[in-house]
């Protein structure tokens, strides 16, 4: 079977693992250790996000971003009850119905956003929409930071959603699966950005910051944290050999890699974004704060990318998304940059 090794830059799912994470893998293979969970690394990886965000959360470890985010989810809703996001949120498009199923129902509240950022005002107008008992209560607002299209939600925009849920008495949930990119791009503790802007849950993604696989729940408010192991348990998420989940937190956090490899991720979209800025035909379609890039562009343009070989997703506002890993090499997307210039400059 032929591969090609070609470094691409169509998802940060494509990369491989990284140093840290696989050398905390490797020591956690020597030996025997004890089995869901009871052994030395998962004890250690808690403590370790407990030191990150500076405070008593208790934490679980999923497999995948998906059942991470639908799981934690269920815990803060009944089957009666709904859940506030963006339109284009990934618990809305890319998952599935997971949400739904793993709630038994909750249904999804859709606001129709731009660039996928809810606002204060949103939430309220469509949690005070109706109040009768013939509509899904409103329980939870969730958020995803970095959006999907790669804005990030500052300080004072968080602070001001948490505001508005406690006003109207709604939990909220962050989906963090770029988490580490939006630490990196607002300079900001962890803690700042999460449980002291008034986040309660939140879905730390490792898979995407350099590791094999595995997401952390972090609760911020234990109370909500009541049952949420029976719940991974039986929606297939608590590992037999945990320590292989635990084990890439230890290496990323204590050595400092999961805010490293986001900040080269974002420097290499935003070296990206700005030498092909101003080429003729091609323009961003949402600023640049994170690690990822959206560029509208003729189809003959993307149409010449793909023949030269580049993946790319096209699922979100028609543009051409590149996503730039925690390994991104500088000369590759050099190479990117100039094939994009030689198309561009053909297609003027």
């Amino acid at each position: 079977m032929r591969h090609d090794d070609s470094q691409q830059f169509a998802s940060d799912n494509y990369s491989g693992i990284c140093p840290e994470a696989w050398g905390a893998m490797e020591a956690a293979n020597r030996g025997h250790a004890p089995a869901y969970g009871e052994d030395a690394w998962t004890a250690k990886a808690a403590d370790a996000f407990r030191d990150l965000f500076e405070t008593e959360c208790e934490v679980f470890f999923a497999f995948n971003g998906t059942a991470a985010n639908a799981l934690a989810l269920a815990a803060l809703c009944q089957s009666y009850h709904s859940v506030i996001c963006a339109d284009s949120a990934h618990v809305e498009t890319d998952e599935c119905g997971a949400p739904e199923f793993f709630s038994n129902g909750s249904k999804l509240l859709t606001v129709r956003t731009e660039g996928g950022k809810l606002t204060p005002e949103a939430i309220r107008g469509l949690a005070q929409n109706r109040s009768d008992i013939h509509f899904p209560r409103p329980r939870v607002v969730t958020i995803t930071q970095p959006t999907e299209t790669g804005q990030v939600y500052s300080l004072a925009e968080l602070r001001a959603l948490s505001a508005t849920c406690r006003e109207l008495g709604l939990a909220l949930h962050m989906d963090g699966s770029r988490f580490a990119n939006a630490c990196a791009s607002l300079g900001c503790s962890p803690a700042d950005m999460t449980w002291r802007s008034g986040v309660d849950v939140l879905c730390f993604g490792g898979t995407k910051n350099g590791m094999h696989a595995g997401e952390a729940v972090v609760f911020f408010d234990r109370k909500l944290a009541e049952d949420f192991g029976y719940r991974c348990k039986q929606a297939g998420q608590l590992a037999s050999k945990m320590r292989f989940l635990a084990a890439p937190w230890v290496g990323m956090l204590e050595s400092g890699a999961w805010l490293r490899n986001a900040a080269h991720g974002n420097a290499c979209a935003r070296h990206f974004a700005d030498s092909v800025a101003g080429l003729p035909g091609v323009r961003a379609l949402f600023p640049v704060e994170a690690n990822a890039v959206f560029l509208t562009m003729p189809a003959a343009t993307m149409e010449g990318l793909r023949a030269r070989g580049w993946r790319f997703y096209t699922f979100i506002g028609g543009g051409a998304r590149f996503m730039f890993a925690w390994d991104a090499r500088p000369e590759r997307v050099d190479e990117l940059v100039r094939d994009l210039r030689t198309l561009a400059a053909a297609a003027a």
